[in-house]
């Protein structure tokens, strides 16, 4: 048996204190006798407790975690039989369901090993994605609709720590981690609550300006890059923090430097590469050059984890559309960083990016009063997944273009024009 190793010496008590209070003051905004249902991986225990210690502290009514492990999800893929890989624990996620219908927020902590998958079959990882995503369907719904309060915060697992940092011992892996995590989320000032404040506030003056332009698409340029995203009829852009449908405004994602909207799922031409690798389900995809007509998807190109990328696109029929666009400008902290955090939540912040799957509710005007058919005629996307990959550089252009055809310039050279 491994235990897991205690790695509290070279990770700042002070700084992941100041995480764990971001985290439900901030991410959640947490409501005086509110249920929490929290996910985390094992090794996240440390900051599952703080977050828990504030939760209670703000009033939660009560707290649930639900703990996943590295050596017992290799376990199944070793020794399951091959049936195991078409069923998920659909009666988990309809009690979660049924939580979030009743009122609770959702935190999830992120950090596993992003390869952990790398050296499995790509059919029974594939066959097991879809499963999953299809019992998971009730309870992301609920996410995605942004019915209620929910958050991502990160924590520097040991097997993340030497996918991102792989030449140093692990415990130096694990501290420089910590600190790129802590930094990225705005913990590591005298007053993170009032950093997040202004940032919040910058963040909502971007999307208000798009807004106010009402444009009908946008036109990408760049390196391998020509792609026009028509955006979804009564669109609207969002950034940091947002109002949930349960009159609670939450800060979903921590780190976040992204303003995005809903791309119309049938209007997206052209050709795009991604200008960094996509790190999926123990898979690095790197070099993903796709082509669109008619807002699909109808050749698709990478030269590394091509294999696993198309069997993403066959998922249904909505996965080879796309659920988000959003904008990040190429100076944002995460870029200037340097590094590769092989994590969707870090990575899609250091770029601009776009998603497949599964559009935001959220990002309609009166989004809250509409229903999936309404959501549907105005262009938004329905799918099994939502998986965001990088487009965004310093050597990408990006206009806005209006109903009349005329062009305003948003990004020239990765930074807001």
């Amino acid at each position: 048996m491994t235990i897991v190793p205690n790695f509290q010496t070279v990770v700042d008590p002070q700084k992941l204190e100041k995480l764990a209070e971001v985290a439900i003051k901030v991410g959640l905004r947490l409501e005086k006798g509110q249920d929490l249902v929290i996910t985390a991986p094992l090794a996240a225990l440390p900051l599952v407790r703080l977050i828990t210690k504030h939760a209670y502290k703000a009033g939660a009514g009560i707290v649930t975690t639900f703990y996943s492990d590295e050596e017992t999800t290799l376990a199944r893929y070793e020794f399951a039989p091959d049936a195991s890989f078409d069923k998920a624990s659909d009666w988990l996620y309809e009690g979660m369901a049924k939580a979030y219908g009743n009122g609770a927020a959702r935190l999830a902590i992120a950090g596993d090993n992003p390869m952990l998958l790398s050296g499995q079959d790509p059919s029974k990882v594939a066959r097991a994605n879809k499963a999953n995503s299809m019992a998971y369907k009730p309870a992301l719904e609920k996410i995605a609709n942004f019915d209620i309060n929910w958050n991502i915060v990160s924590y520097p697992n040991p097997s993340w720590a030497k996918q991102v940092f792989p030449d140093v011992p692990e415990d130096v892996a694990v501290g420089k981690l910590a600190e790129a995590i802590f930094a990225a989320s705005r913990v590591d000032v005298a007053d993170p609550i009032s950093a997040w404040a202004e940032h919040n506030a910058n963040l909502k003056k971007r999307s208000s300006w798009l807004n106010g332009e009402r444009f009908s698409a946008l036109h990408f340029t760049g390196p391998g890059t020509d792609l026009t995203v028509g955006l979804a009829d009564g669109h609207e852009w969002h950034g940091g923090a947002s109002t949930a449908k349960n009159g609670i405004t939450c800060n979903p994602n921590i780190p976040t430097e992204e303003v995005f909207t809903t791309p119309h799922a049938l209007r997206v031409e052209g050709h795009v590469s991604s200008t960094k690798p996509l790190s999926h389900q123990g898979t690095l995809i790197d070099n993903i050059q796709v082509k669109f007509e008619g807002g699909r998807i109808v050749e698709a190109k990478a030269t590394k984890g091509e294999e696993v990328l198309n069997k993403v696109l066959d998922t249904d029929e909505g996965a080879r559309r796309l659920g988000e666009v959003a904008l990040v400008p190429h100076s944002s902290p995460i870029s200037k960083s340097g590094i590769l955090f092989y994590n969707t939540l870090f990575d899609e912040n250091a770029s601009c990016h776009i998603a497949l799957g599964q559009c935001y509710s959220k990002c309609f005007l009166d989004g809250a009063s509409l229903s999936q058919d309404q959501i549907k005629a105005q262009g938004g996307n329905s799918s099994l997944i939502h998986i965001d990959w990088m487009i965004g550089s310093d050597k990408v252009d990006i206009d806005g273009i209006k109903a009349d055809g005329s062009k305003v310039p948003v990004m020239r050279r990765g930074e807001w024009a």
